[in-house]
């Protein structure tokens, strides 16, 4: 069905203001009126459209695009000569792009016309990523540009909505493993940074659009903290005491999203090779052992346990970037500000 101004604009990521200025310009121009003369956009604008935004990612400006679309391939290398050196450093990302394209490029290789949400979903994701990494970054996000990472979460996703479905609980065994399951996903979607985590979770929240597409409605999500939690219960108490376990369940999972960006600030520091006596770090170390005292209490003997575990059960480090040279520095950093 045709599509307004609005709705092109709020599925594609653009504004109307700039839907606007593409008609005047006669760069996109709608092929249909509504009876009350509103524009109305159908399948050969969204395949115009697609190919203006391509270009535009290739750093082409409106006027060039104007030029490549309204003429035959000789204008289009002469643009390109004279961007060659804006080519230069879009190369990367056109690499990116075409990863992310895969799937219509299939399509039309094989002479199918891809339908049009596919076009609109793709149109979308070109810019929504934008909006929370930088170039540089999206090169190091598989989520963003890896198929095969992006298949397995596909599937990953669509398992446990089946759980779901069939009314498997969170504290069941099948719910566990798919929950250790879903945070080495998430491990290897990001790329093992936990800074990327922290982004992805507010895409997440702030895109609506995201979560219509993935599937990972806030039911599955709690589904999924539900389980990892539980899961982690269940090993814990092979270690601690009841009294160590009853303050463990009550607050293990009350911070979850706060550990990621810790983390990541913690890594950046070690990076930077910044001491552990810098007040900057030992503040971050103090922050560390505030929230691992929130479910750990104050009793040495109960860390000792709680490290013990760590070290012995893998599916606790399930999903974790905290490695023992980490730790190692958090707690020069702890003795520091003793």
């Amino acid at each position: 069905m045709p599509l307004t101004v609005g709705e092109l604009a709020r599925r594609c990521g653009l504004t109307v203001r700039t839907l606007h200025h593409y008609d005047a310009i006669g760069l996109l121009r709608p092929s249909l009126r509504s009876d009350a003369g509103y524009r109305l956009y159908d399948r050969a604008n969204v395949e115009r459209l697609h190919r203006i935004q391509a270009l535009r990612q290739l750093g082409l400006s409106l006027a060039d695009i104007g030029t490549v679309l309204s003429g035959p391939e000789q204008p289009l290398a002469e643009v390109i000569d004279r961007q060659i050196a804006q080519l230069d450093r879009e190369l990367e990302r056109a690499t990116r792009l075409r990863n992310r394209l895969v799937a219509l490029g299939g399509q039309l290789a094989a002479g199918q016309s891809p339908d049009l949400a596919d076009w609109l979903d793709t149109l979308e994701l070109m810019t929504m990523y934008e909006k929370y990494f930088s170039p540089e970054e999206l090169k190091n996000l598989p989520l963003h540009n890896d198929p095969d990472v992006l298949a397995h979460w596909h599937a990953l996703v669509g398992q446990v909505q089946a759980a779901m479905e069939r009314g498997v609980t969170p504290t069941s065994p099948h719910a566990h493993a798919l929950a250790l399951q879903w945070m080495e996903a998430v491990q290897r979607g990001t790329g093992h940074n936990p800074g990327f985590i922290t982004r992805l979770k507010a895409m997440q929240d702030n895109e609506p659009e995201l979560r219509e597409r993935n599937g990972i409605t806030p039911a599955l999500e709690r589904f999924i903290e539900e389980s990892l939690v539980d899961a982690r219960m269940v090993i814990f108490e092979r270690y601690l005491l009841p009294s160590e376990m009853e303050r463990m369940r009550a607050n293990y999972g009350r911070q979850m999203y706060d550990w990621p960006p810790l983390i990541a600030d913690v890594r950046s520091a070690m990076k930077a090779g910044t001491p552990p006596s810098d007040p900057h770090v030992r503040q971050l170390a103090q922050r560390w052992m505030e929230l691992f005292r929130t479910y750990a209490g104050d009793d040495p003997a109960t860390h000792a346990r709680i490290r013990e575990a760590y070290a012995s059960e893998p599916d606790l480090r399930s999903g974790s970037t905290v490695d023992q040279a980490m730790l190692a520095y958090v707690r020069q950093a702890s003795q520091a500000a003793a």
